[in-house]
């Protein structure tokens, strides 16, 4: 759910990048002027048509910047690369890393890349901040992170918290959410121990007793507990309170790419779509292609992961990559009542569905 997106958070959560709350910095800021140049249209929810357009003679270069090195929530990116989705779209996409000279959303935003890999909750920072950013399509349909304690503690619920020490980053949004589902209990925020574990293994740390519990992606460290053979309690904000349930990650954009080459992110979220497809239909032989693009990430832990991940790639939605307007609200209201907005945003134009392919 959130990005915790500090030096620790762009790997963290060991490259299942979507856990963590970035708060954005005060050279986004200060950059702002600058973006709001480069940028400048608004209303994107119904701007487009999701007709599909005729892949031109040339193909068009693409740059996508990722979130963090690659992992299962990019399967179908490089499935798209790989089965030349992208070239029968007209595209040329070139897929690069996160950049030491801002965030993703800061460079999306200034158009240094057309397009990136972040999550809701940046989103709604960004444009809170002023940063004329849209998501384009949801790549999980569902929040797949949760409070995660080792079975053996028997916490089963926000309430069970009291007494215990949890192992995070010291960010705000780690703190208003455990004090919310606390109190929504009825219990006493103030018996926590708030501890930051920095780079820290959460999961290691946990087994090693010097904290009870953490905030996960069970796609990636619920898969790496299973394979070390340490059962895990998990404790889902989706099912604990649904305006928790919003997502991450998504695939953004400007709104001046959309004014200016509205052609082009259709072709490419059709691509992009026949990827994630191809995923959910072939987990083990994706798995594969993304293995050849991780070649530091364990090829197991690939395996596993992508065999639970292609399932929620699309979940229970009409189609893979459609948002809904209610939780883009709902997440934005959450976030402003437990004060982590300055100010609620119109969330109708952080997010459109227009250049998804139709059925």
């Amino acid at each position: 759910m959130f990005n915790l997106l500090t030096k620790k958070t762009i790997h963290t959560r060991r490259e299942q990048t979507g856990l963590g709350k970035r708060i954005l910095s005060g050279a986004l800021v200060a950059s702002l002027g600058l973006l709001l140049f480069l940028s400048g249209c608004s209303g994107t929810q119904n701007s487009t048509s999701s007709t599909q357009a005729t892949a031109p003679a040339q193909p068009d270069k693409v740059t996508l910047m990722l979130d963090w090195t690659p992992n299962t929530n990019h399967t179908g990116l490089y499935v798209a690369q790989d089965k030349g989705y992208f070239s029968k779209a007209g595209l040329d996409v070139e897929i690069v890393p996160p950049s030491s000279q801002g965030t993703v959303e800061q460079l999306v935003a200034a158009g240094k890349a057309d397009l990136g890999i972040s999550a809701q909750e940046q989103v709604t920072d960004a444009r809170v901040q002023g940063l004329p950013l849209v998501s384009i399509a949801t790549i999980l349909q569902h929040n797949t992170s949760g409070f995660a304690s080792l079975a053996s503690k028997n916490i089963h619920t926000a309430k069970d918290f009291a007494g215990k020490t949890y192992g995070g980053w010291g960010l705000p949004s780690e703190t208003a959410t455990i004090k919310a589902l606390m109190e929504k209990e009825q219990a006493d925020f103030n018996k926590v121990k708030m501890t930051n574990i920095g780079d820290a293994d959460p999961i290691a740390s946990m087994s090693k007793g010097s904290i009870d519990l953490t905030w996960i992606f069970y796609g990636w460290e619920g898969i790496q507990a299973e394979l070390a053979g340490t059962p895990l309690n998990m404790i889902w904000l989706k099912d604990v309170n649904p305006a928790l349930d919003d997502y991450t990650p998504v695939i953004i954009t400007s709104e001046k790419m959309i004014q200016e080459k509205a052609d082009v992110l259709r072709r490419f979220t059709q691509a992009v779509s026949e990827g994630y497809a191809y995923a959910v239909k072939n987990p083990d032989d994706a798995a594969n292609i993304l293995i050849k693009n991780a070649p530091e990430a364990d090829p197991q832990l690939i395996k596993k992961s992508q065999a639970w991940i292609s399932p929620q790639y699309q979940a229970d939605a009409s189609q893979w990559g459609v948002q809904k307007a209610s939780v883009w609200h709902d997440y934005a209201q959450w976030m402003f009542d437990h004060k982590l907005l300055d100010k609620m945003i119109d969330t109708d134009k952080a997010f459109t569905n227009s250049f998804l392919p139709k059925d």
